[in-house]
């Protein structure tokens, strides 16, 4: 790997932007780009959409679930249709960035958020020559990657949380969040085991609670730490949070509490129950009604509110 090739930054390097693909409809894809790579993991890697627009447009992080253990960066749960959010935004007039971070087995948190982090950061560092305008960014994520999502945008004045992978001396701060399913307080997370339907496909690493993986060996400050709801302050952007009523993996009672937490500190924040729902909505007759009011959340926070 020549100089040419590679930038650095403190301890870690990075790459410059892949070039990208055209689409039919201008849409321009820079795919595998390597935002960070610290020795002895993988790289760490996102891709970036941007549609055909006369400015740069507004830019939205969207974040994997997975329960911190599995998940990719190019897969939407199985209850959405292949790239259905990505292609939404797109039509919205919204760029839109999705990105890998280390899973729990690979390194405990904070290493998940410090990723998040850095992903952003690059997106800000390499705002001209990718055509986005990151001045104004929303992150969104699911299940786990709502928790990482949450923290994201509650964290922006924390510099002990940034992490020094990838690029550094940015802002990772978002302008807004929405959260679908997130776990919000460890703390009162039930210890459920999954049904047996369910328990008798998981590998064992998966049989345990995944946040006890994600935070194994950590002092008690590091594991509050994990916990969204403890960072909320008046600062918090706004926030929306959706969540199925039914969901048993991650209970509703969960975007209650931070709803709360958030309402009382006041910060903007919508609460919208999905009726019946379970864990990735499943069960949801109308997925594409969500998915709608996501985006429409996301544009009038973006773009609307800054015409």
């Amino acid at each position: 790997m020549t100089a040419e090739t590679t930038e650095w930054a403190g301890p870690a390097r990075f790459l410059p932007p892949t070039e990208p693909t055209r689409r039919d409809d201008g849409v321009r894809l820079h795919a595998g780009v390597t935002y960070a790579a610290t020795a002895g993991y993988r790289p760490l890697q996102l891709d970036l959409w941007v549609p055909d627009s006369s400015t740069p447009p507004p830019l939205v992080v969207w974040i994997h679930g997975g329960g911190w253990m599995i998940g990719d960066r190019r897969y939407l749960p199985e209850t959405l249709r292949p790239n259905q959010l990505f292609d939404a935004l797109l039509a919205a007039g919204l760029a839109v960035a999705t990105v890998d971070y280390r899973l729990a087995l690979e390194a405990p948190f904070p290493a998940q958020l410090h990723d998040v982090k850095a992903a952003i950061r690059y997106l800000r560092a390499h705002a001209g020559p990718l055509g986005i305008d990151t001045g104004r960014i929303g992150v969104w994520g699911e299940s786990a990657g709502g928790h990482l999502a949450a923290l994201a945008g509650l964290t922006g004045h924390r510099p002990d949380l940034e992490g020094g992978i990838g690029v550094v001396g940015q802002s990772s701060a978002v302008d807004v969040v929405v959260d679908w399913y997130g776990p919000a307080d460890f703390t009162t997370m039930p210890r459920m085991s999954p049904p047996p339907h369910i328990a008798a496909k998981l590998e064992a690493a998966m049989q345990t609670p995944p946040e006890d993986s994600l935070v194994a060996g950590l002092d008690d400050a590091a594991r509050a730490d994990a916990s969204p709801i403890t960072h909320v302050t008046p600062a918090a952007p706004p926030f929306l949070l959706v969540h199925g009523t039914a969901d048993w993996l991650v209970p509703y009672a969960q975007s209650e509490q931070l709803d709360a937490a958030l309402t009382a500190a006041g910060v903007d924040c919508r609460l919208v129950p999905v009726e019946g729902a379970q864990h990735i909505f499943d069960g949801c007759a109308d997925i594409d009604s969500v998915v709608r009011l996501s985006v429409e959340y996301l544009v009038d926070a973006l773009l609307e509110k800054n015409r």
